[in-house]
């Protein structure tokens, strides 16, 4: 709060502050020394700026107070400064309360008044004295105005006949400041020079209140003296004690209740009891009757008393709040600091767990570089020694040779040299022979190919530094979006919230159903992917992960969706003969023509168990309608069963037979008739196919050893039209299969 009770020109505690119209504070004796008289012929120069040439002469027949008479008028009441404006009545009249400012002409400072800095920072504009021989206007110039020039909004006020007694004495502000200097007395009871070596410090002497400490006289001395830097600063007594005069509880008595009530500026007997709404400021009844406010809107100071406090209040309210969140927000940005410090710390770690980590696998691969090295060497140090001592004993053995052949030609014994000429000839030929073409070179050279080509790591390391975009973070799979319908799953995912790290795709990984390892299913953008064709009655685990350019991110959680018991499907009008009519949402079929003709399921079967029937509607003149499973690829046109790729039995109104690659097989007792119902089994775990009529197990299981994929399959002509149930439970019991007639 210290900083609200300073004045913005001197920079110490409010004396006798004054309000400006634009609501600011300012001191009395600091609003004696920046105000400014201007004669009104220079007023349409902007405030503060004055004419530079020399005033003009007077002019004779000037009218009173033009002429050297009234020199000693105005130079009393440039002295005055409105000392007298607190003597009731006024005393020297008006000019007692202006200030005159004269033309800078003679001062050599140019056309601008000098500025000062205020201790609080704030520009203002000093008094300039009166020239010499200037103290009357000219004749013509019109009387002076004078004008203060706020030193915190630069805003300018004119000045009245009444001088600075014009401005209201904000005695509220006066008050408060007080009962802060006491309240500041009785903190610092037992004040102590605070920059003492000795022990206990010795009391207290002053007190600046620029620096704001407490110097005994030799301290003051030593390290507070009256120059340089200091001399601007304010020295005061010390805090006194509370119980001496003035401080304390009792000193609070002059600020509170105690208090003269403050009374009109205009008219000294008459307290304030109104509020002028349009000049906003206290008036009393007799301002109202004689003065100017007399036709303005006024109301009760006390009402306006409370409505501006409750107004302050709530606006104190709003200020609370913000300054609440300013706390908290503070709070928050020291909890940044602190995560700044511990992130800069773990990033540092790991950047050197990281270079560490490169200068390890770099000494790794520099040993095995050197075994390398070391084995090639090895190597031709062995094959280099191996063909020296070759070539020694060689070259040892041809010159033992050499030296007894050369002592046989020194003998004189024709009969003894012909005994073992012959065999010393052929030996001599075979050690000759024995050298042959590169034996007398070697076999391996004394360079080494072997090239580490480090370059590409150079630049890597060269390269390195931080990437600016870090891998995208786990994505979330939403889980009341993912679901199961029949083999087919669908998947949902989503990234967390608050993520800012972009994204290019995301990879969708599925296992086998059977424990097996995961594979990529879906590579993309998209945030919902649905997979057909699974297995029934099957447990698959996914999960998902994120990828950008800087890399793939971790995998999500793994969900796990478990396909239908049972098939749910229907006739494939898609891959039908375009003989086949289908009806009732696609589960009846019939056939416009009297030839056979095929259609699929839309369910392909590769595993488990399953099962469905086939409800006979209609069967007119006893045809073969056949029933079974078929590849996707089976021929459309002729009877299912007579290519090699369905697998069928085809029935009458009297027997059936299983045929596949048109090899009729196990005829068995047995037809259908309209209303008949024809139930289809097919064990992928057992790798066969049985059939039923009317709930009996036709003839043995017709096929096994099948594997693949299957579809259901039916052939039928005009003359039949059967209807299709899925969704069926594997018949539990068996009834005893009819006998097939050979």
């Amino acid at each position: 709060m210290e900083e609200e009770l300073k004045c913005p020109v001197c920079g110490s505690l409010f004396r006798e502050p004054i309000i400006l119209p634009c609501s600011h504070n300012v001191c009395l004796p600091c609003a004696r020394t920046i105000a400014v008289q201007t004669p009104e012929s220079e007023q349409h120069l902007p405030p503060l700026l004055h004419s530079r040439g020399p005033a003009p002469p007077a002019a004779p027949g000037a009218g009173p107070g033009a002429g050297p008479g009234a020199g000693p008028g105005a130079a009393a009441g440039s002295a005055a400064c409105l000392d007298s404006e607190s003597a009731a009545g006024g005393g020297g009249g008006d000019h007692a309360d202006k200030l005159s400012l004269h033309s800078e002409t003679d001062s050599g400072y140019g056309s601008y008044t000098p500025s000062l800095k205020s201790p609080n920072g704030v520009r203002v504009l000093p008094l300039v004295p009166a020239p010499p021989g200037a103290a009357a206007a000219p004749r013509g110039a019109g009387p002076a105005s004078s004008s203060l020039t706020c030193p915190q909004c630069h805003r300018s006020a004119s000045l009245d006949q009444r001088g600075l007694r014009g401005f209201q004495r904000n005695r509220l502000l006066e008050a408060i400041v007080q009962r802060y200097q006491q309240g500041r007395a009785a903190a610092a009871a037992a004040a102590k020079c605070q920059l003492c070596d000795r022990s206990p410090p010795e009391p207290a002497a002053v007190l600046c209140e620029q620096c704001e400490v407490l110097y005994c006289s030799a301290c003051q001395l030593r390290c507070h003296p009256a120059r340089g830097p200091f001399a601007k600063h304010r020295l005061a007594p010390p805090p006194a004690h509370p119980g001496a005069p003035g401080g304390g509880a009792d000193g609070g008595k002059g600020a509170g209740g105690g208090r003269k009530l403050p009374t009109c500026a205009e008219h000294d007997l008459e307290n304030y009891s109104m509020y002028c709404v349009s000049c906003r400021s206290p008036v009393c009844y007799q301002c109202l009757e004689e003065g100017k406010h007399s036709k303005h809107d006024v109301k009760a100071l006390g009402a306006m008393w409370k409505q501006h406090k409750a107004q302050l209040s709530q606006a104190l309210n709003g200020v609370s709040d913000k300054a609440k969140e300013a706390k908290e927000f503070l709070v928050q940005l020291k909890n940044l600091l602190q995560q700044i410090q511990e992130n800069g710390l773990d990033y540092e770690a790991c950047l050197v767990a990281q270079c560490d980590a490169l200068v390890d696998a770099l000494t790794r691969q520099k040993a095995k570089l050197l075994t390398k090295v070391t084995k090639e060497r090895e190597h031709k140090l062995k094959v280099v020694w191996d063909q020296i001592n070759h070539c020694t004993l060689k070259l040892r053995q041809s010159t033992g040779l050499m030296e007894y052949c050369l002592e046989v030609i020194k003998e004189n014994d024709p009969s003894g040299f012909l005994q073992i000429s012959d065999a010393l000839i052929k030996r001599v030929q075979v050690s000759q022979e024995q050298w042959v073409k590169g034996a007398l070179e070697p076999k391996v050279s004394a360079e080494f190919d072997l090239t580490l080509d480090s370059e590409p790591l150079l630049q890597s390391i060269h390269q390195l530094d931080f990437i600016q975009m870090k891998l995208p973070p786990v994505p979330l799979l939403q889980l009341e979006k993912c679901c199961t319908r029949n083999n087919s799953v669908t998947l949902a995912w989503r990234m967390p919230p608050l993520s800012h790290n972009p994204v290019e795709g995301y990879i969708l990984e599925l296992d086998d159903g059977d424990g097996g390892q995961f594979r990529e299913v879906y590579v993309g953008k998209e945030t919902l992917c649905t997979i057909d064709g699974l297995h029934f009655n099957s447990t698959y685990n996914a999960r998902v992960k994120a990828f950008n350019s800087s890399g793939v991110g971790p995998y999500s959680k793994t969900v796990i969706l478990q396909t239908s018991d049972v098939a749910w499907f229907t006739f494939d009008p898609s891959s039908a003969h375009r003989d086949i009519v289908l009806s009732n949402d696609n589960q009846t079929a019939t056939c416009n023509s009297y030839d056979d003709r095929v259609v699929l399921g839309t369910a392909a079967f590769s595993k488990g168990v399953h099962y469905w029937e086939l409800h006979v509607d209609r069967y007119d003149n006893h045809p073969d309608p056949a029933f079974g499973i078929a590849r996707i690829n089976v021929v459309k046109d002729m009877m299912l069963g007579k290519d090699d790729k369905a697998w069928a039995m085809y029935v009458d109104n009297n027997r059936s037979w299983f045929m596949h690659c048109n090899s009729h097989t196990n005829r068995t007792e047995g037809g259908v008739s309209k209303g008949a119902t024809v139930g289809v089994l097919l064990d992928l775990n057992k790798h066969n196919l049985t059939f039923y009529i009317n709930g009996q197990q036709q003839g043995p299981p017709a096929f096994e050893n099948i594997e693949g994929v299957f579809m259901p399959a039916l052939s039928l002509n005009r003359n039949v039209q059967v209807t299709l149930h899925t969704g069926l439970e594997v018949p539990q019991s068996v009834k005893q299969p009819k006998l097939p007639n050979n």
